[in-house]
């Protein structure tokens, strides 16, 4: 038996997932997630602000603490969006070679591509969807980027792309009233269309037969629409959205302001400022899927690139 972790850190969110795999069989140990806001204000000022380093540094070593306490054997941790675009990434990169060394010598995040970030929630993403229901388009959506990728179960990659739009990079950018005005919302649209008009000429979207939510946006979007009063990822993993009665629900998002949103139970509190930009991208993303491949539903999941990493560590 060997014990795996992955840990992911992006714009908005730092994951772990602990593994265990056993003949090729792998069960979940543990499974845990803290908004840091990493990428706070990158977009605007290119650095990793002080804050933001010391708030993923304390919620890393925590989770190096649990790494320690489990016994893990392998790590792997990816940084993405906000850690390519931060002119002091060396400084982040030290403190998570300090962390994670702790756990496993040698250990320290790593900058993946877009098409890496895709290739591997891919594979976490459809792990538990039936074959058949392929081709799949899966779509990560982050803090600073979103990730489209199309393929069919256990088969080759279609095409990838990973467009510079997300929850915060749009709230940070363009929806900075709270609520965000008429005039945000038509310029935050503008601006989605432009980076689906590229994933349109790079992705074979007319393909797709099934497409798969993953990410924090979309299993709250899940929550909200299954009326949950507590945060059930049961429920949430493997539910069918549909376009009709989620568009009703984005431009609920969108109307509101974020203390109005964080009452919600299900609606993190990190994640209330941010998730009306995280409704303007899913809009974006149903009108797409809708004309180019008469795709009028969503299936939602809660494994995405944590689980794509795990199943890489266990493969190696």
């Amino acid at each position: 038996m060997t014990r795996l972790a992955a840990v992911d850190c992006g714009t908005n969110s730092i994951r772990l997932l602990i593994c265990d795999s056993t003949d090729g069989k792998i069960k979940e140990i543990h499974r845990t997630m803290e908004i840091v806001r990493l990428g706070e204000g990158v977009d605007e000022t290119g650095h990793f602000s002080d804050a933001a380093l010391a708030r993923t540094a304390n919620a890393l070593e925590g989770y190096a603490t649990i790494m320690d306490i489990e016994r893990v054997n392998k790590v792997r941790m990816v940084a993405t969006s906000a850690s390519r675009d931060a002119a002091n990434k060396d400084e982040f990169f030290a403190m998570t070679a300090e962390l994670l060394g702790r756990v496993v010598p040698g250990a320290q995040a790593e900058i993946i591509s877009g098409e890496e970030e895709a290739a591997l929630s891919f594979k976490g993403a459809v792990a538990d969807l039936p074959p058949e229901d392929g081709p799949f388009c899966v779509v990560d959506l982050g803090g600073g980027s979103t990730e489209f990728v199309v393929g069919s179960h256990g088969g080759p990659i279609s095409g990838s792309y990973s467009a510079q739009m997300g929850c915060v990079r749009l709230s940070e950018r363009i929806m900075r009233s709270n609520p965000a005005t008429a005039e945000e919302v038509t310029q935050a649209d503008a601006y989605v269309a432009e980076q689906l008009a590229r994933v349109r000429a790079d992705v074979p979207i007319g393909s797709t037969r099934t497409l798969v939510g993953c990410a924090g946006t979309f299993t709250t979007l899940s929550a909200l629409a299954q009326g949950l009063e507590t945060y059930d990822s049961h429920a949430i993993h493997g539910s069918v959205l549909r376009f009709d009665a989620l568009r009703v629900l984005t431009a609920q998002l969108i109307r509101e302001s974020s203390e109005q949103l964080s009452i919600n139970p299900v609606i993190h509190p990190g994640r209330a400022d941010v998730i009306a930009g995280g409704a303007v991208v899913v809009n974006g993303i149903m009108a797409l899927l809708a004309e180019e491949a008469d795709v009028h539903t969503m299936t939602i999941s809660e494994k995405d690139i944590l689980d794509g990493i795990i199943a890489e560590l266990a493969g190696e």
